[in-house]
């Protein structure tokens, strides 16, 4: 295994987890690689607002041309807007924002410092929300997918809904992030959110009472036809543990087959998800890193797995993301196991964060793709299953659940 980046390398999940007060945003960001600034310094220019010269020296002779326009803009600012003064640290921290939204990536962005330090803030395990994952890349906060007995899913959030209005209040121009802290809040305290779904396309209201939610990371049992039953929440630092001590239960009962399952799970550490491939992988690249240079970067599988003979499925929907679908498909590339379920989310880009000095924020920069072992782009298309297989509303009134029957009806034909 190439071990390049993977200790600090983690694929970004969706910077405001969970809708959680502070557990897990940091933990989980998919994509996540904060490097020290040492060959990343550029030149800053500053102003003197009353005459707009700049400092001596900041400004690269080649660039000065190129940056007139900023600084007439800037002076113009100072000199002719009607409410004064100005606050110069958010206009900086616009223009930063502008620039780089500027490129098209929604990946791409900038973070204030209060931003940065929530998106930054330790794993602790437990956190008091909604439970739901959540995407704040884009332009409104987008659910991911409902955390399973979470309040969100009670209220009835799907993967894709967008929040236009809390308590009431327009959100559509904010950045999501902020918006994120306008949803979190004390367990117990009620949020109204006002929720647009395309499919089908509707705009209603939904007040969900938030609560303590304690993050488990893997779910194991013995079906009926003995058959094993794994199900991996998240790829966060405990998981490889988790999912081996429950391995070494599962499989000293010699079950026919094994279904890992992987729906909702919006993904986690790179290194974590290396480490679960490797229980059903004994060998082989798993996931190639593309970066923008040309350069790949490739990760291997970890000798010594547990899970490498025995059949098996793996179910994947909409939520499956990042971490998730890297290991769905390595598995799917090496034929190791049959996918069933729909289409993942699609999410398959790595991205800097490099904190800017004097504590002003973050900027996050998309500087590789991940591909899966066959070279298969994701990022942005999603994973398609080997078997196609969607849950209908009428599924889910009747507490059916077709992906699942699907996966057990293979296994048996199987060990037929």
């Amino acid at each position: 295994m190439n071990h390049n980046n993977t200790g600090r390398n983690v694929l970004f999940v969706f910077i405001a987890l969970f809708l959680l007060a502070g557990a897990f945003s940091g933990g989980l960001l998919v994509g996540w690689l904060i490097p020290t600034r040492s060959a990343l310094e550029v030149p800053v220019q500053t102003a003197n607002p009353t005459s707009g010269a700049t400092t001596q020296g900041s400004t690269p002779a080649n660039l000065e041309t190129l940056f007139t326009p900023f600084w007439e803009s800037w002076q113009i600012v100072h000199d002719q807007f009607i409410d004064q003064p100005v606050n110069d640290s958010k206009l900086v921290q616009g223009a930063i924002r502008g620039m780089l939204d500027s490129l098209g990536d929604k990946h791409t962005g900038y973070m204030d410092p209060e931003q940065y330090k929530e998106a930054t803030a330790p794993l602790d395990g437990s956190y008091e929300g909604i439970g739901a994952y959540v995407d704040t890349s884009g332009k409104l906060l987008t659910i991911i997918s409902p955390m399973p007995n979470s309040p969100a899913e009670a209220a009835g959030l799907k993967s894709g809904d967008e929040v236009i209005k809390v308590n009431g209040e327009d959100v559509t121009g904010q950045d999501p992030s902020v918006v994120l802290k306008s949803v979190k809040g004390p367990a117990g305290t009620d949020v109204t959110l006002t929720i647009h779904r395309s499919d089908p396309a509707k705009t209603f209201d939904v007040t969900i009472t938030r609560k303590k939610i304690e993050l488990l990371s893997v779910e194991s049992k013995m079906l009926e036809e003995k058959i094993a039953y794994i199900a991996l929440t998240t790829f966060g630092e405990t998981t490889t543990d988790e999912l081996k001590k429950a391995l070494n239960t599962l499989l000293a009962d010699n079950p026919k087959g094994l279904i890992l399952d992987l729906r909702y799970n919006s993904g986690g550490y790179l290194n974590i998800a290396i480490e679960v491939i490797s229980q059903f992988i004994p060998e082989g690249v798993l996931m190639i890193e593309q970066q923008g240079s040309g350069e790949e970067i490739t990760f291997s599988a970890i000798p010594g797995g547990l899970a490498t003979r025995i059949p098996l499925v793996v179910l994947v929907n909409e939520g499956s993301a990042s971490a998730s679908e890297i290991t769905a498909g390595a598995i799917q590339d090496y034929g190791r196991g049959t996918l069933v379920g729909v289409t993942t989310y699609g999410k398959g880009s790595v991205q800097n964060w490099i904190p800017l000095e004097n504590g002003q924020g973050a900027v996050r920069v998309t500087i590789a793709r991940w591909l899966t072992p066959n070279a298969r782009q994701i990022n942005g298309v999603g994973l398609t299953p080997d078997i196609v297989v969607e849950i209908t509303q009428a599924d889910i009134d009747g507490k059916k659940d077709p992906q699942l029957q699907k996966a057990i009806d293979l296994i048996i034909l199987k060990g037929e």
